[in-house]
């Protein structure tokens, strides 16, 4: 047995015996430190020091290994030279201070353009929740709205007993006043399918108020409709149309964010429709935009067929 091997048997003992660790777990460190062992090559593991643990996290970045695997690996390590910074007095533990590379955040989903359009262009009944639906629908796709701030519409911006709304459209310039996160204001163009629908659901509307005059978009009782109810409302329209996607708000508004980026290219408009603080948030919609221009030249150019 080498001196490596004879490390890994009493430290996995140690576990074994005194943290009572499961036997998957312990498999789980066992192939996490035979990997140290194996990028460590001929040196012995009492001898690494910081540099060498870095390199060894960059020679898994680069292998393709993601953040959260090189996270898990480096804490297995962490472990395990606290124990033999004790048995071999150590002058420290190589792998403090080592972070592993920052996570890769998921791309947001977008609709394609056709999909997008069939979701909110469905008519459906005369009834006022359908009409609504529409409405809700269609703004949230023209606008890129968060689904909150679709929720805390008004009818009016001040309504006659003093109260001041936090957001509501304006149908004569065909705006969109909105507050959006951290109490910022901004005004964003309303299309014209998003005005025809909104003008049927107004017609109907009077027929759900009740004791309160302000919302814009009102529950079957009446009350302001609830983020969650827009939720389920999109998700069973969208599953009725056999789209296939798990359609949420937040989807048309990414929709929204990268077809209007993949026709003007404009980046600063988008953040400001957006409401983002800062362009890199704004940022991510242009990997999607690649995404899509990657997907056509797949497609079409002759030099990429099979």
């Amino acid at each position: 047995m080498t001196t490596q091997d004879q490390y890994l048997a009493s430290y996995l003992e140690v576990l074994r015996s005194q943290r009572q660790l499961s036997q998957h777990t312990l498999d789980s460190y066992l192939l996490d430190l035979r990997e140290l062992i194996k990028l460590a090559g001929q040196q012995d593991l009492a001898s690494l020091n910081t540099h060498h643990i870095r390199r060894f996290a960059a020679q898994m970045h680069a292998s393709g290994q993601n953040a959260r695997s090189i996270a898990r690996k480096l804490s297995s390590w962490r472990g395990f030279y606290r124990w033999l910074t004790e048995e071999q007095d150590l002058a420290a533990n190589p792998v403090e201070g080592v972070r592993a590379p920052k996570k890769n955040k998921p791309l947001p989903k977008a609709l394609g353009a056709d999909d997008a359009v069939r979701l909110v262009d469905q008519k459906g009944s005369d009834q006022p929740t359908s009409r609504a639906n529409r409405a809700m629908f269609e703004l949230l796709y023209s606008s890129g709205l968060r689904v909150s701030e679709l929720a805390s519409l008004d009818i009016a911006a001040i309504h006659e007993s003093g109260y001041s709304s936090a957001g509501y459209v304006d149908m004569v310039e065909g705006e969109v006043h909105v507050t959006g996160k951290g109490g910022k204001p901004r005004i964003v163009p309303v299309g014209k399918p998003a005005l025809a629908a909104l003008a049927d659901w107004l017609a109907v509307r009077p027929t759900l108020v009740k004791l309160d005059q302000h919302p814009l978009f009102l529950s079957e009782r009446g009350t302001r409709i609830s983020t969650r109810l827009i939720q389920l409302r999109l998700k069973a329209h969208a599953q009725s149309l056999d789209i296939p996607a798990n359609v949420h708000p937040h989807m048309l508004r990414h929709s929204f964010a990268s077809h209007v980026l993949q026709s003007s290219g404009d980046l600063r408009a988008v953040q400001e429709m957006l409401g983002h603080s800062s362009i890199a948030a704004t940022q991510v919609y242009t990997s999607l935009d690649f995404q899509h221009l990657a997907k056509v030249y797949d497609q079409t150019h002759p030099r990429a067929k099979k």
